[in-house]
């Protein structure tokens, strides 16, 4: 399996698991649930399959977040709801906003929308609701690669894999995204830690990198300039960034984390064999097109996903 198939894949399958985090339903549901707010809707969400846990757990796992950040919402999180609470709300809220979004009720693409002009695809195609035998069809296929992926070293994606596979096709899509996201994830960190690389470093290596705006980091990740500036200087001091942004250390640096990112990600998709995992990028794209169309997802945030690529 290459690393472009093993990337590829992730692009078509973030979105659909992103809507956890953007759209109005999960949000909704979480809020529903008693959280307080859209962190602590988030903490509790993402690190209930770990069960009742605490700050420094979930910040040690999470990797790139501010742990007082990471403070604020766990664990007192589980004293306005427990896990299971999360865990139900985060799936119903993310299953009804994919539903909203394959369905025949889904707004148009914007014309204007850089995901449209970016992709050689006529944009009338992409809105076009979806077969509903497709949601079911590439749903398991996606659940046969994370029930063979490996579990070893992959604590988040050991804990999603833990929980029962819901029935529906839509929550079952969902659920197969978001183990297969967290098995990279994982993954990732691990390419980070190989690296040397922090995790608050990784936001201001990718910024200097993909040219996301430093903007992002300060809303999604509560970098002030002094932490910005420190970890830019501790990059410089290992000769990563200098005052024109990544050296060319740095950029082999980034591009290694990227490959061994990709490397690991490979064995969750490898009992697909070539053709399952051609079938499974096909059936995703026209799910996935509909997903980024809806332009719920930010085109720039901290996941390091350009959704001109996903769509």
């Amino acid at each position: 399996m290459t690393q472009v198939t093993a990337r590829r894949l992730w692009q078509l399958l973030e979105p659909i698991h992103a809507v956890t985090y953007f759209s109005p339903e999960p949000l909704a549901a979480l809020r529903s649930a008693g959280y307080r707010g859209f962190w602590m809707g988030y903490f509790a969400g993402r690190a209930a399959p770990l069960g009742p846990i605490g700050a420094d757990v979930v910040a040690a796992l999470f990797y790139n977040f501010d742990p007082a950040r990471v403070a604020r919402a766990l664990p007192a999180a589980w004293d306005f709801a427990a896990p299971a609470a999360a865990l139900a709300a985060r799936q119903e809220g993310s299953t009804a906003a994919l539903a909203r979004l394959l369905s025949a009720e889904a707004p148009d693409a914007d014309p204007a929308d850089p995901v449209d002009s970016a992709d050689p695809v006529d944009s009338a195609d992409r809105v076009d609701p979806v077969d509903p035998a497709a949601v079911t069809r590439v749903a398991d296929l996606a659940l046969d690669a994370a029930a063979s992926a490996p579990l070893a070293g992959r604590a988040l994606f050991a804990a999603n894999h833990a929980l029962p596979v819901p029935s529906d096709p839509v929550a079952r899509l969902w659920h197969a995204a978001t183990l297969l996201r967290e098995h990279r994830g994982d993954g990732h960190v691990a390419a980070l830690l190989a690296s040397g690389v922090g995790g608050r470093e990784a936001h201001v290596l990718l910024s200097l990198g993909a040219g996301t705006p430093r903007e992002v980091y300060r809303a999604a990740r509560d970098f002030d300039d002094d932490e910005w500036a420190a970890c830019r200087a501790a990059l410089a001091r290992r000769g990563l960034v200098d005052a024109d942004g990544l050296t060319e250390l740095g950029r082999v640096i980034r591009n290694d984390v990227e490959r061994r990112t990709d490397e690991l990600a490979e064995s969750a998709f490898a009992s697909l064999g070539a053709d399952g995992r051609d079938e499974l990028a096909a059936g995703l794209l026209p799910i996935t097109r509909r997903v980024v169309a809806a332009g719920e997802i930010p085109l720039d945030s901290p996941m390091g996903l350009d959704l001109r690529v996903s769509a």
